[in-house]
């Protein structure tokens, strides 16, 4: 909305005010600044508040507004008079406005940094967290205008407005004056105001999606009156899959003596329906779609499925019909998935849901799914009914103009019914947001992702979000760090999340196999150890073995306490006859289950060759009844039994997979607590059971290869890794508060930039490097340019020798294999020879630019950088300088802030780490300096985002201390951020 002449053109209406937002209750709705065209909207508005509602606003009877109250609550400077309205369908449910005032309560300007603030919420629509929302927006805004104080009045009977400004989380006083309660909030945001403001954020984006998945009614507009066709076949999955609610085809084609269709009733428009109709299924051509989309609005439907194509994916054109039917239904308060979906599926047995093109509803179950490819979608679920799996929730957004795998996040956290959330993704429209949601789900419930168009460097079409320019590696070591079990294949995915939803997850990495036939525990054994687990060697059966000697030996592996999780392999057995029994997988099925029924707290998958209804048979519940209470205790904790001898050939057992570099301190060597049971997770023991579902406790997953059922227990390893990690936060050292000048840096960085006209801002000198870095406790060794032998020598002398002489110029910087650097330089002849030496092989001194540096304690060479992205934030890396990190691509990740533990746990993620640590014998390095210096650099780039770039390279890190040797900064004006500020849905 624009502004009037009226309003200063010093200050033009602000846009970025303007904000989507999802209220408690799942509905959306729009904050903007009011503007001098809303006097009518006011007065109706105001019309509609109730009497007590506006004694409560003016402490005193107050019927209705004047003209001059109108002109006054229309009329801002945005500055010092700001007002903000809360609107669905254009219309007015509440607002909020603050003037400035100075000590004595008088209207001011700046540099009075305190405003009173009041709000008004229409009757009909308090409760819905509206005055909650506009606190956050108004709150942003005064900050903005330089703002630091609220002053309220308000009545003591008013508990309504006084719990919105108590449960804000900002810091307040309170006191009682003059018959009113008196209230002064700071507006400076804190870590409570933050988690408020977050918790209320997950509570109505998950209700949002909650009402999209369990509505009481749907209406499918666009349904055919012949069969065949989007609309009518998704009327007829509906009615298949035994819906609850009830359910309309809508069709402004159907003939007006036509009552029914498919046994449901029939109507032409939504305005023919006298009852209330939560969801709308839209199957009807793009042209259409803003027709039915307004029906829907103003006969109150709550959201909508969007399967018509012709939006995003067919260009800007269609982008741009894509953003205005977002618009569109957000202004009636509505959240869309699709469009270009191919539906949603929710299995509750008090919902039976299948809005979706898919023709059968698959099994309930505990795995909930989200999807941004129908195609995908189609091959998941036809995947998961291959296998015996059953869903909880199915969401396929298509094109996810507005609900995303955010939402599906947010949701899943506090589903009761969804034990694993699966996730196919092709882009990320908000990482920042994506990796806190994936942290805290994944800390209770396990979270896979197949990430697709990874190489691509671009949007896949109708994906209208924020480019990433951060390489794929480092995007999944940033999903890895929150807890996220990254999966490069959608077959991977589904492996992994029959094992986790079907399974415990494992105390540690010991696995022991057994099975019937030797090449195939081989096979197992083999693929064991490439994927870092550690295997016992194979207990070989025999092809003679029965399915008793499976459950016996099944039985006496999981009480042993040596092992964390079995593997089972099996291939079709002979009986006394020399002919194969028949009921092979049945047989083997039921006494695997009798084997596992006592409640083991370790993990189970079979590996089978050709083995008939051996996986249907295994995917069958073997019992009913809710999982007994289970802890998973670490390996380290848990006593000892004998172990098993193997009944095959005498090999010696293989050497368990190293978790820590041959010598020196075990880098991993960290003591973490058990795996908690978190709610909804197999071992969780409030956990509620699922008679019907296919994925569940006491399922036991098959795989037709041991390399699919090992790298699937191998991400359960590492995910119950990171969950008893993740038990215990770690912390930023409070030793650094001590040893930086932030108010210093701050100055630095503020005069620097002042000197740099240029947006995308200017890298640092050297010096201006080293200072600046000096800050924050980061010492870079001294070089001084040395344009001929002369100066060479002179800075050498002032250096002391021995002394490195070395070239600067771009493209030799760091290139030791070129002959640009000269070591151990011991005195001025040796000098004088080098750079002769240098000059005659790679050019003149100009071209060069050669610098002289003291020499360092010798080490190994490591390279630390901090950068920032503008989708996903500052990134800390690490690796050793040269060919691991650069041709390799041995780089290790972690986002920042960066605690202790993801300092040390960076610099052991690389595949070269044991260098650090002692390898063949060589003296192991100062790794604690190196998590210090990790943490100084983690916390420079967050206290000042002005920061976007660092690289420290190389770092020498010697057997006791470091050295930094080279530095290079580069400072520009911050990126936006998309994940700090008040609660918005994003508008892409």
């Amino acid at each position: 909305m624009e502004p009037t002449p009226e309003q200063s053109p010093h200050h033009a209406y602000p846009d970025h005010w303007e904000a989507d937002v999802v209220l408690r209750d799942g509905g959306t709705a729009r904050i903007r600044p009011i503007t001098t065209d809303d006097a009518e909207r006011l007065v109706s508005f105001y019309e509609q508040v109730s009497d007590e509602s506006k004694y409560y606003r003016f402490f005193a009877p107050y019927p209705r507004l004047s003209d001059r109250d109108v002109h006054r609550f229309t009329h801002h400077d945005y500055v010092d008079r700001v007002g903000l309205a809360v609107t669905i369908g254009g219309e007015f449910i509440g607002t909020v406005r603050y003037d400035r005032i100075n000590d004595q309560g008088r209207p001011a300007s700046a540099p009075a940094d305190e405003a009173e603030v009041a709000f008004l919420v229409q009757d009909a629509h308090q409760g819905r967290g509206v005055a909650s929302a506009l606190l956050e927006h108004i709150a942003a805004v005064a900050r903005e205008r330089g703002i630091r104080r609220f002053a309220a009045e308000v009545l003591p009977a008013n508990n309504k407005m006084i719990k919105v400004f108590r449960d804000g989380g900002y810091t307040q006083r309170r006191s009682f004056e003059d018959g009113s309660v008196h209230l002064t909030l700071d507006l400076e945001p804190t870590e409570k105001s933050l988690a408020v403001q977050r918790g209320r954020e997950q509570r109505a984006e998950a209700r949002s999606v909650q009402r999209l998945l369990a509505p009481g009614s749907v209406a499918v507009i666009g349904t055919g009156r012949t069969p065949g066709g989007v609309g009518r076949t998704v009327l007829r999955n509906l009615l298949a899959s035994g819906y609850t609610g009830r359910t309309y085809a809508v069709n402004r084609a159907f003939d007006e003596g036509l009552a029914t269709l498919d046994g449901v009733p029939a109507h032409r428009s939504l305005g023919e329906i006298d009852e209330q109709v939560d969801l709308a299924v839209i199957a009807v051509p793009a042209h259409r779609v803003p027709e039915a989309v307004a029906d829907c609005g103003e006969h109150g439907v709550q959201g909508l499925v969007v399967l018509s194509a012709g939006y995003a994916e067919r260009g800007a054109e269609g982008r741009e019909l894509q953003r205005e039917l977002v618009r569109q239904a957000r202004s009636y308060g509505m959240r869309i998935i699709g469009p270009n979906a191919f539906g949603i599926i929710n299995t509750a047995e008090s919902v039976r849901l299948n809005a979706s093109l898919a023709p059968e509803s698959p099994a309930r179950g505990r795995i909930g799914l989200f999807t941004q490819s129908g195609a995908i979608g189609i091959a998941l679920l036809s995947g998961l009914h291959r296998r015996g799996a059953g869903l909880s929730s199915f969401i396929s957004a298509g094109n996810r103009a507005d609900v995303s795998g955010n939402d599906f996040l947010q949701y899943s956290f506090e589903d009761p019914d969804t034990d694993v959330a699966l996730l196919y993704l092709e882009s990320l429209g908000n990482p920042r947001k994506f990796n806190r949601l994936a942290r805290r789900t994944a800390a209770v419930k396990p979270v896979v992702v197949v990430k697709g168009a990874r190489h691509s460097g671009s949007t896949p079409p109708g994906h209208a979000v924020p480019v990433s320019r951060i390489p794929d590696a480092t995007v999944s070591a940033l999903m890895r760090q929150a807890g996220v079990i990254r999966v490069d294949t959608v077959t991977e995915m589904v492996d992994a999340g029959l094992l986790l939803a079907g399974q415990p997850l494992p105390a540690g990495p010991r696995v022991a196999i057994l099975g019937n036939s030797e090449s195939l525990g081989l096979l197992t054994y083999d693929a064991c150890l490439a994927e870092g687990l550690r295997p016992r060697p194979p207990i070989d059966l025999t092809t003679a073995a029965s399915p008793q000697d499976f459950r016996d030996a099944l039985a006496e592996a999981l009480a042993d306490g040596t092992c964390d999780a079995v593997i089972v392999t099996a291939i079709p057995w002979v009986g006394e006859n020399g002919e194969a029994e028949t009921g092979d997988g049945q047989v083997l099925a039921a006494a695997l289950h009798k084997a596992v029924a006592g409640g083991s707290a370790k993990p189970v998958a079979v590996v089978h060759v050709e083995i008939g209804g051996l996986a249907e048979a295994l995917a069958a519940a073997s019992s009913t009844a809710a999982p007994r209470p289970r802890t998973v205790t670490p390996a380290a904790d848990r006593p000892r039994a004998a172990t098993t001898p193997s009944t095959g050939p005498a090999r010696s057992a293989a050497p368990a997979t190293p978790t820590a570099p041959e010598a020196g301190p075990a880098p991993e060597a960290r003591t973490t607590p058990p795996v908690r049971p978190g709610p909804g997770s197999p071992t969780d023991p409030k956990a509620s059971p699922a008679p019907e579902a296919a994925t569940g406790p006491g399922r036991i997953p098959a795989y037709p290869a041991a390399e699919r059922a090992v790298r699937a227990l191998a991400e359960a390893v590492k995910y119950a890794q990171w969950r008893r990690q993740a038990a215990v936060p770690g912390k930023i050292p409070e030793f650094l508060d001590d040893t930086i000048d932030e108010p210093g840096a701050a100055a630095l960085i503020e005069a620097q930039l002042a000197t740099a006209p240029d947006p995308r801002g200017r890298p640092l000198t050297h010096d201006e490097a080293r200072e600046l870095l000096g800050r924050y406790g980061i010492d870079v060794r001294p070089t001084l340019p040395a344009p001929d032998p002369g100066a060479a020598v002179a800075a050498a002398t002032r250096l002391g020798y021995p002394v490195a002489l070395k070239t600067t110029a771009p493209h030799l910087r760091h290139r030791a294999d070129l002959g640009g650097v000269r070591l151990d330089i011991a005195d001025e002849e040796a000098l004088r020879r080098a750079y002769g030496e240098l000059t005659d092989l790679l050019g003149k001194p100009a071209e060069l630019l050669p610098v002289v540096q003291a020499m360092a304690p010798r080490g190994v060479d490591t390279v630390v950088r901090a950068s920032i992205d503008a989708a996903a934030g500052a990134v800390l890396s690490f690796g050793l300088a040269g060919a691991p990190s650069e041709l390799l691509g041995d780089t290790a990740h972690r986002l920042v802030p960066a605690t202790d533990r993801d300092a040390a746990e960076l610099i052991r993620s690389i595949r070269a780490a044991p260098v650090l640590f002692g390898w063949r014998g060589s003296a192991p390095v100062d790794t604690a300096a190196l998590e210090e210096l990790l943490l100084r650099l983690s916390r420079l780039v967050d206290d000042h985002p002005e920061v976007v770039s660092v690289a420290l390279e190389p770092v020498v890190v010697a057997p006791h201390g470091l050295t930094v040797l080279g530095a290079s900064v580069r400072l520009a004006p911050p990126p936006a951020r998309s994940d700090l500020g008040p609660r918005r849905l994003p508008n892409y």
